[in-house]
């Protein structure tokens, strides 16, 4: 039986994320390299079985891998049908330098939530459009890598700030068509963006991008009624593209965009 090698890399328009790769190897091996960025890695078949700062290592099911910039490590199937991986490979702007030396002592990380959330990530990052959820993702995740590696050096930050999720809400209010990126949001309201996306889902029970997604498909609701063509409406609303508003539109109102305008009378 012949090798099936399967490769997937890309750059998003997320900050922070130099490339997210995904890949299917079946007998293909890594030799020991170095990674400029960090590496963050979930194996969705399979195992994988690599060297660390010459520590063996491995990646069971539900394991969130995080090997740290300019540290030496290898990789090759630990399964006879090899193994599945998504990776995002972030730079500095998302974990910082003093997170390395924790990440060489424990790189694998058990935790499922942690594992369902940077899988969620990579749903998010495979759409053009919802940058926004990524990037809020994201933020939680290097906050929960934090909690993991370091779990001291967390400031306490209180969770509820209606003060602060008013002033988002209202930001996104102003900005449904347009949009608005999380590092922008960091800027015009001075907080950190961690403490932005928690405040926000505290005070109104749905994450910022959910928000904005909402208001979106309700403007592309009354366009449609008017008789306006779903490619149309997904310019006017703020969507990448007619199959973004598509996803979304299917998803909050459970019919697609094109059977919602037909349905009026």
């Amino acid at each position: 039986m012949g090798t099936r090698e399967e490769v997937t890399a890309w750059r998003p328009r997320v900050p922070g994320v130099t490339e997210v790769f995904h890949a299917h190897f079946t007998e293909y091996a890594y030799p020991m390299h170095v990674h400029e960025a960090w590496t963050l890695l979930i194996v969705d078949d399979g195992a994988v079985r690599y060297d660390l700062d010459r520590h063996e290592h491995g990646t069971p099911h539900d394991t969130v891998s995080l090997l740290p910039p300019h540290v030496p490590h290898n990789g090759s199937p630990a399964t006879p049908h090899g193994f599945r991986k998504r990776v995002l490979y972030l730079d500095g702007t998302r974990l910082g330098d003093d997170l390395i030396g924790p990440a060489v002592d424990s790189p694998d990380l058990a935790d499922p939530v942690l594992r369902l959330r940077v899988a969620q990530v990579h749903t998010a990052l495979t759409h053009p459009g919802d940058e926004l959820e990524a990037d809020s993702r994201l933020t939680l995740i290097g906050d929960r890598l934090r909690t993991h590696l370091r779990p001291r050096s967390l400031p306490d930050v209180p969770r509820r700030d209606p003060a602060l999720a008013r002033r988002l809400r209202e930001l996104l209010d102003e900005r449904v068509v347009p949009g608005l990126a999380l590092d922008e949001a960091t800027v015009l309201l001075g907080a950190h963006p961690a403490h932005l996306v928690r405040s926000f889902s505290t005070a109104y029970g749905i994450a910022p991008h959910q928000y904005l997604m909402s208001r979106r498909v309700d403007r592309a609701r009354r366009l449609l009624l008017e008789g306006r063509s779903p490619a149309e409406v997904a310019v006017a609303t703020g969507f990448y593209d007619q199959s973004h508003l598509t996803r979304h539109f299917r998803k909050l109102v459970g019919v697609p965009p094109g059977r919602y305008r037909d349905s009026a009378r």
